[in-house]
């Protein structure tokens, strides 16, 4: 059974740094490409950088882009993500995600992007963000 667990969330004062960790378990890191999404109080999940099988090519959304960076140690299982520069926007419920089905960067475009949706979920960690 394919678990993963967020942690690394908290508060933070705005134009600070934290970097959220997901820890997988029950899963071929090899064979899942996975991914960062959030939740904003009262708006849909978005994503924000998806991460191919073999962690050659991520994909950042808009939002992310030039703040965020993820990246995944396949040998300990786990994703991370560095996010510097936060606002109060970015205050929000951050998730990890993963899937087996994503074999190519259209694909893992697709998936960030919100046109698919990834098959196993972190239950989350809050990131909040004080001006």
């Amino acid at each position: 059974q394919v678990r993963l667990v967020e942690s690394g969330g908290g508060l933070v004062q705005a134009g600070g740094s934290l970097r959220l960790s997901c820890t997988t378990s029950g899963l071929n890191n090899g064979e899942y490409a996975m991914g960062w999404f959030r939740q904003l109080p009262g708006k849909r999940r978005e994503g924000l950088a998806c991460i191919s099988r073999s962690g050659a090519d991520t994909y950042y959304t808009d939002s992310a882009k030039g703040r965020f960076t993820s990246s995944r140690d396949k040998a300990n299982n786990m994703l991370y993500l560095q996010m510097n520069g936060l606002t109060t926007s970015d205050t929000a419920m951050y998730f990890c995600a993963a899937d087996s089905r994503i074999l190519s960067y259209i694909s893992l475009y697709r998936y960030c992007s919100g046109l698919e949706e990834f098959s196993d979920w972190g239950q989350g960690t809050q990131v909040t963000v004080s001006s």
